[in-house]
């Protein structure tokens, strides 16, 4: 009989958290009103957002770890479908009106509730990272659904705060992985 060889792989969170993060703090900064929407965003989700977090999900999948190969796959692929929505590569398939967007939005917070419930066994870190995008979720959803400007402008700066606290979360991570101790709290 052939042993098989233990195989360890390094933690694929804070790689996952890391394109989360930066990718939801750009995304957010145009919904804020403070950039616009450009290939600055685009190439952030699809790289970062998209391939980054799927990569971390599968890696994920490998370790075990059903919560986060769950969050980081869906995730990522949240935001390579979320390009395709605003590219429309599709002639012949209608883009996308306000109210198709504030159901798909309605369906993702609903989703990031469910994961959120999850997190109370978790770090305070990763509470804050699901509750914050839970509000992000619904409040983009209510905004699309009403065409509040308003809304949507105040669901951009919790989505600031969402990506940075992912963005913590990923060097808190790193940081306290090296030092092998607690550095930074999470």
């Amino acid at each position: 009989m052939i042993k098989e060889k233990a195989v360890s792989i390094a933690n694929p969170s804070p790689l996952g958290l890391l394109g989360f993060g930066l990718t939801t703090v750009l995304l957010n900064l145009h919904n804020a009103d403070i950039i616009p929407l450009s290939i600055v965003i685009v190439a952030m989700g699809f790289a970062l957002g998209g391939a980054a977090q799927i990569i971390a999900g599968i890696m994920e999948f490998i370790k075990g770890n059903t919560f986060a190969a769950t969050a980081f796959t869906a995730y990522g692929f949240f935001w390579w479908s979320l390009i395709l929505i605003w590219i429309n590569p599709f002639e012949k398939i209608a883009a996308a009106d306000l109210k198709s967007m504030g159901f798909y939005l309605l369906l993702w917070g609903i989703f990031t509730a469910f994961m959120f419930i999850g997190t109370l066994k978790h770090n305070r870190a990763t509470q804050v990272v699901f509750f914050s995008l839970t509000l992000l979720f619904f409040m983009l959803s209510i905004a699309d659904f009403t065409g509040s400007h308003a809304i949507k402008t105040a669901a951009g700066w919790v989505g600031i705060a969402c990506g940075l606290s992912a963005i913590y979360n990923s060097l808190a991570q790193v940081v306290n992985n090296e030092f092998n101790k607690e550095i930074m709290p999470l």
